[in-house]
């Protein structure tokens, strides 16, 4: 499970900000049953879930693009690049001191019930210095330090990683970590499980995901799982069919090379079948008499709403991660959605019914309908803010103090209000209509 969150020096933080998902005691008697997990192997209250808010380029997104640079690092800076190649990471430009220095990633999180604490520093030309930790028990144990080329690893818990260094074999623009994996460094190769474990969504374009989920409909029991969530959300959707691909009938656009790959594997195996990215909804079909006389097929693509399309493509990604306690990260969920579907996504991750593996959401939104759903406790709402300088920071509701911030206070109108901060000033606005 995702326990904490750090950069420094990214985009738009120029200072270092931290995302935590470990539950305050002030909140203690809200929600503890649903939105907490217990780990009793570290003696830690996780939360299930935290929503981030602010105004718009305040740096919501970009705190989340933050973790998706450091998955994609972690996981591709070994075996996608070359030696000289550029690092695509953009520190904070607004200041002369910090556009020169490097960029700086941490996560702590708990895996098959360890510990581990694993971070780095980069320019877009060289790793500065990577970090890895565990902690079995009570005890944190390091298990490898960098500083530029020069490695200092545990003789005996990283002990591959010592003859990787004695080779050569660690490019100054590649992590030790990914290295390590890709030589079958049994912890190395563990961690980057977990990273990939980590899903990264954008909402506001969910071409990137539903083929997962148009994939995942061809499992009858992962199907009918789709179908309970797309009626729960009153869709009028009573059925789904993924269509095949007519390999006579190869649609005209498709990319040459995707066409070559698709022939090659039919003529290789005859009983391969290929998955389109067409989806048919079954609506119910009704007389003027009010009287079901049938159903008819609809294009998810053609015929449905865009919150329709976005929520049907949610439904895979969202599954997975409940079914296998992986954490899930959404920029924008509330895009296109109802307050009500985003709500009822929320309450799935916090219910101790639904989601039994303990999997965590982490998302971005403008939608205030949540801070007055009772679904959050104070240390599950987050805020971005950006000062004059253009630096972003990152707080939560629980830094507060208790007696400026209640837990029966009315978070929605409070926020709007500009309580917590992390609201635009239009002030300007108001100087132009006066003006007119």
């Amino acid at each position: 499970m995702l326990i904490q969150f750090s950069i420094k020096n990214f985009r738009t933080f120029k200072d270092k900000a931290t995302l935590s998902f470990i539950a305050s005691n002030y909140d203690k008697d809200t929600r503890e049953d649903e939105n907490i997990f217990q780990d009793t192997n570290h003696n830690l209250r996780l939360l299930k879930s935290c929503v981030i808010y602010g105004a718009n380029a305040s740096g919501k997104s970009k705190f989340i693009e933050a973790l998706v640079f450091m998955k994609r690092f972690v996981i591709t800076s070994s075996k996608d690049s070359q030696k000289g190649d550029k690092i695509s990471v953009e520190p904070f430009k607004l200041n002369s001191v910090s556009e020169k220095e490097p960029s700086e990633f941490e996560v702590i999180f708990t895996h098959k019930n360890i510990l581990y604490r694993y971070g780095f520093e980069v320019t877009n030309k060289i790793v500065v210095s990577e970090w890895l930790y565990s902690k079995p028990k009570t005890k944190e144990i390091e298990l490898f330090y960098r500083d530029y080329q020069n490695f200092e690893t545990h003789k005996r818990s990283f002990q591959k990683g010592n003859t990787l260094i004695k080779e050569g074999l660690i490019r100054d623009n590649a992590l030790f970590l990914s290295v390590a994996a890709q030589f079958n460094e049994k912890t190395s190769v563990t961690l980057i499980e977990w990273f990939k474990n980590i899903g990264t969504i954008s909402g506001v374009k969910e071409d990137g995901y539903k083929g997962y989920t148009v994939r995942k409909a061809k499992d009858d029991n992962f199907k009918n799982k789709i179908l309970e969530l797309l009626k729960a959300a009153d869709l009028g959707i009573q059925d789904i069919q993924v269509e095949m691909l007519d390999l006579d009938k190869l649609p005209n656009d498709m990319p040459k090379e995707l066409k070559e790959f698709i022939i090659k594997k039919s003529e290789e195996d005859e009983s391969a079948e290929f998955i389109s990215d067409v989806v048919l909804t079954s609506h119910k079909k009704y007389d003027d008499n009010k009287n079901l006389v049938g159903k008819v097929n609809l294009s998810l693509d053609d015929d449905e709403s865009f919150g329709t399309r976005k929520f049907f493509a949610l439904t895979g990604p969202v599954l997975d991660s409940l079914e296998n306690g992986h954490t899930l990260v959404i920029d924008e969920l509330d895009s296109k959605l109802h307050p009500n579907l985003v709500c009822k996504i929320v309450s799935l991750f916090n219910s101790k019914e639904n989601n039994p593996k303990n999997a965590q959401l982490l998302f971005n939104t403008h939608d205030t309908n949540l801070l007055s759903s009772g679904l959050f406790r104070r240390d599950q709402v987050w805020f971005t803010e950006k000062n004059k300088f253009g630096e972003a920071k990152l707080y939560s509701l629980a830094d507060f103090k208790s007696e400026d911030v209640r837990k029966n206070d009315p978070f929605e109108d409070n926020y709007i209000r500009g309580k917590y901060g992390a609201v635009p000033y239009l002030g300007y606005f108001d100087n132009l209509i006066h003006q007119n």
